[in-house]
């Protein structure tokens, strides 16, 4: 008869004494010794690698910073623009209120001459200075309307002939002048606000021919 452990086909497990406490297991071989050399091999390639795409960032970031600049002087130029734009039609509203009633008031100015005339040929009698009160009255008002309107009468200061202001009515030739004078003035010119409404009708001597 045979024993149970001479039966064939039964194998003994081996099972491995458990370390000791403290004792660390050994640590079982790594491929890391035959991995380093090829690390160092692909060092180099890799620092390339870093550096274009390096390059390439600084290039889009350059690149970032010049449409950054144009979009900022493109803002800065627009709100120029629209700054001078603002300016102007306040302008223009500030000038069509100032020189709307122009029209209006140059047709006023006829009256205020018809007025003048009047006064001129007024009788001066008893009756005649009632008259005269009146229309000097009617006159004052147009006048001061006008004023409040920017109207003022151009005065004529000194002799000389300024054909901004002045328009010549006649022209006389003189040997007691050596330059355009104003000799007469034959009805007021105004202006309206600082544009000229209407300009001084004038008599003016002019020097001899060959003088």
């Amino acid at each position: 008869m045979t024993d149970e452990k001479d039966k064939p086909g039964e194998e003994i497990e081996f099972i491995p004494e458990a370390p000791a406490e403290g004792v660390e297991p050994s640590a079982a071989p790594t491929d890391a010794g035959k991995k380093e050399p090829e690390a160092k091999a692909a060092g180099p390639e890799g620092s390339r690698s870093l550096k274009e795409k390096l390059r390439k960032r600084e290039a889009e970031i350059k690149h970032l910073r010049k449409e950054l600049d144009e979009l900022k002087e493109s803002y800065l130029r627009k709100l120029a623009d629209m700054e001078n734009l603002r300016k102007r039609l306040e302008r223009e509203k500030s000038e069509y209120q100032q020189y709307a009633l122009s029209g209006l008031l140059l047709e006023l100015l006829g009256v205020v001459d018809n007025f003048e005339r009047a006064l001129q040929s007024a009788p001066a009698d008893a009756a005649g200075k009632t008259f005269r009160e009146g229309v000097e009255l009617i006159l004052r008002m147009f006048q001061n309307l006008l004023a409040k309107n920017g109207v003022r009468a151009i005065v004529i200061e000194g002799r000389a002939f300024d054909p901004t202001f002045h328009h010549a009515m006649a022209v006389e030739e003189s040997d007691r002048v050596a330059e355009p004078e104003i000799e007469e003035e034959l009805q007021k010119g105004y202006m309206h606000h600082d544009r000229l409404l209407r300009p001084t009708l004038v008599k003016v001597l002019v020097p001899k021919k060959g003088q």
